[in-house]
Parts: C-alpha cells; structure tokens; sequence
C-alpha cells in the first residue's frame, strides 16, 4: 500500500443512501467510484509497471517521473477522479479483465460475489478477480474490505515467496554456470573424440577401397583364367580322356617295372644245379646261400607285416611262421580298415612295412607310431620275397644266425 493510514478503515465515498441505491443498482462501478483504499493494491497488481509507465508518459506528453514508485504514487492519486488518465486506466483493466469480468457478472448476491473472490485466491489468480469483485454492483463495504485485506496478504506472502525464489535464483544461477563449464569441457572431450574417430573412419574406409580394389583385381585375374581354360578345353575337345589315358598308361609302365623286377628276384632265387632238391613250391627260396639271419627273440613274438601283394601274404606267413613268430597282416588301409592300423601296431613286437605297396597315410602312421614307442620296425621298398628276407637279415645285425636248414620244417 502506498497510503500511511492503511491501518484505518475502509471510507467510501458514497453516503449510506448512495451505496444502498448502489447495491441495488446493476451497473458496475467505475475506478474513480472506488474508495480510495482500494486504488493503491488495484493499480499495483492489475497493471504491470512497463504498462503504467508508457501510459502515464503518453497522458503528461512525455513527462514522466525517472523513479517508479512516483509512478505508482501519481496514478493512484489521479485514480480518486475521473480524468483522461483514470478513464485510460478503466478502460484498460475492462479490456484486460473481461473475461473474468464476464465470469462475475453471473454472481446475483454479494455472497456469491465473495465465493468468486474465495476461489480465485486459492486458485492463485487474483489481478483479475479483485478487479472484478470491486467494480461488481453487489460488492458491499464489507466485502470490500475483506478483498483489500486479503490481497494485503497475499502480497507479503508474493514478497516472502520472491525472496525465496531469489534465493533459489541464486543458486541456480551459480549451479547453471558450474554445469555449463562442465559442458564446455565435455563439448571439448566430445569434439576430439569425433576428431580422433573421423580420421579413424577415413582410415578404414581407405583400407576397404584398397580391398575391394584388390578383390575386384583379383575377381578379373580369375575371370581371365576361366576364360583361357575354357578356350583350351573348346580347343582340346578330348583333353579330359587324353588325361585319363596317360595316367593310365603311367600307371601301367609302373606295374611292367614291378612285374619285370619281381621275374628277375625270381629268377636270382631259383636254386643252383648242384642243389640235391629243390624245396617245394609253397617254400620260401632264399638267395643267401643256404643260411638266414634270423633275430632269436622273434622266437613266441608277434610280427607285423604293413603293406605287399596280397598274393604274396601266404609266403609272408609262411617265413615269419618258421622262425616261431605268430604273423599279421595289414593292407595299408586299401582294403583293411585303416582306423585297425593303430591297434595292429600296439599288439605287434616287430613291424615291417612294405613302403612300394602302401598308402601315404599308412607310411606315416607306422613311421611316427615306431619312433613314438621305440618299436622295431623294417621298411622294405620292394614287396617281393627275396626283400623281406633280405630285410629280416637287417633286423638280426650282429645277433647269433641260426642256419636255414634249422628252420626247415
């Protein structure tokens, strides 16, 4: 309040004929027919101060009061009469406030006036409604009063909460600064970061145009190929027979060799003319001059023979029987399982592998499983009788011979 007697009661203008002709009345009072009480609270919160001032300067041609609270004290003091100013004031709180204007005029009692007031200071809006309820024809004196006191108070509480909120203001202020450094050093991070993974990017995408640039190469190198394949074929329609024939024609020159090898073993172990007998046909003829090496402890021992002719097979056992052994046999895997190979190996004493008539997987199998375990093992390169038994001579070294008639059965 801007008046010194605030603590007075409330004086109206009227005389008490005129303000009961006035209840009675229906039109709604104007802002010069208010008390003079309610022009200060009315001034100051129905209109903002940016406002008064302009329309104040615009009434005394632009002689306008620096300090704002001389502002608010002329147009409150212009407010008791009607004049351009207070005309200009009536008018703009009409326009400013009309739609609760518009929501009081369906207020019949000054009860019902006063409930309006009770609802829009709970709600919080209150410039409108005090404008309203005192220009309203069933505001009494009364009601007058308990509107001036009660926007008194909402005005210290308005100034507490303001404080307050400065307060808060304050701190947010200081806490917004702190968190916009925290953001500029988080921008600057984040800027490196996609600096640093940018030229990462660049770097990967150059490696990938460089391979597909060399797949491509690559792709039309291959392409090229086919293509000269495909004319060499069209230029050789019989290639893929011709192939096959010259594998089988080498194929074929390999067994003559072995064949014309074996007649001539065969015909070096034929007995000389001065043998007495010649041993029968299933014996084995040895071209060692009537004696054969034999290694004693084969004597109750298990031999393995890995690989040979399997026409030969019956002559193996038939050797290695003589000198006592018990004799097995393994194909190399070509018609024998070969999985059986291992468990062959493990349950024989002495292996020989017959290297001309083995597979390569079986050959290497029997060479790592002898030098893994220590066991004795003979590589023969030819299947034929007379190696083996050249072979067996190896393996008694410098062990006591024991003659071939010793072992005829």
């Amino acid at each position: 309040m801007c008046d010194k007697d605030q603590s007075l009661p409330v004086i109206s203008n009227c005389s008490s004929g005129e303000a009961e002709t006035a209840a009675l009345a229906s039109r709604r009072r104007r802002l010069w027919e208010l008390s003079h009480t309610c022009h200060c609270p009315l001034v100051g919160v129905g209109l903002p101060l940016g406002y008064l001032r302009k329309l104040v300067g615009k009434m005394t041609g632009g002689r306008v009061l620096a300090d704002d609270y001389e502002v608010h004290v002329g147009a409150v003091t212009e407010c008791g009469v009607r004049n351009r100013l207070s005309e200009a004031l009536q008018k703009e709180l009409e326009r400013r406030y009309a739609p609760v204007i518009l929501r009081f005029r369906g207020a019949k009692t000054t009860q019902q006036v006063a409930e309006l007031w009770r609802t829009a200071v709970a709600n919080g809006d209150v410039s409108g409604a005090f404008w309203a309820g005192l220009t309203h024809p069933r505001c009494d004196a009364e009601l007058e009063e308990q509107m001036c006191r009660d926007l008194h108070m909402i005005q210290h509480q308005a100034g507490a909460c303001v404080r307050a909120d400065m307060g808060k203001f304050t701190a947010l202020q200081e806490e917004n600064a702190r968190l916009t450094h925290e953001l500029a050093k988080l921008q600057q991070r984040s800027q490196a970061m996609l600096m640093e993974k940018t030229g990462e990017l660049e770097r990967q995408e150059a490696v990938l145009l460089r391979t597909r640039a060399e797949s491509i190469g690559k792709d039309s190198v291959i392409d090229g190929l086919r293509f000269e394949l495909a004319q060499l074929q069209a230029a050789i329609p019989a290639l893929e027979s011709r192939t096959r024939l010259v594998e089988r024609l080498a194929q074929m020159d390999e067994r003559e060799k072995e064949l014309r090898q074996q007649i001539a073993e065969l015909k070096q172990a034929q007995p000389r003319p001065a043998a007495a007998v010649p041993p029968p046909a299933t014996k084995l003829e040895v071209p060692t001059g009537g004696k054969l090496k034999m290694p004693i402890r084969l004597v109750d021992q298990s031999v393995l023979c890995v690989g040979g002719r399997s026409g030969n097979v019956a002559t193996y056992r038939a050797l290695i029987e003589r000198v006592g052994a018990q004799f097995a046999h393994h194909d190399g895997g070509l018609e024998d399982n070969a999985n059986l190979l291992d468990s062959s190996l493990a349950a024989a004493d002495l292996v020989i592998c017959q290297t001309g008539c083995i597979s390569h997987s079986a050959y290497w199998r029997v060479k790592d499983y002898c030098k893994r375990t220590g066991k004795r093992c003979v590589f023969i390169d030819n299947p034929s009788i007379s190696s083996l038994a050249r072979g067996l001579q190896e393996v008694s070294g410098e062990m006591e011979a024991t003659p071939l008639a010793a072992i005829q059965p």
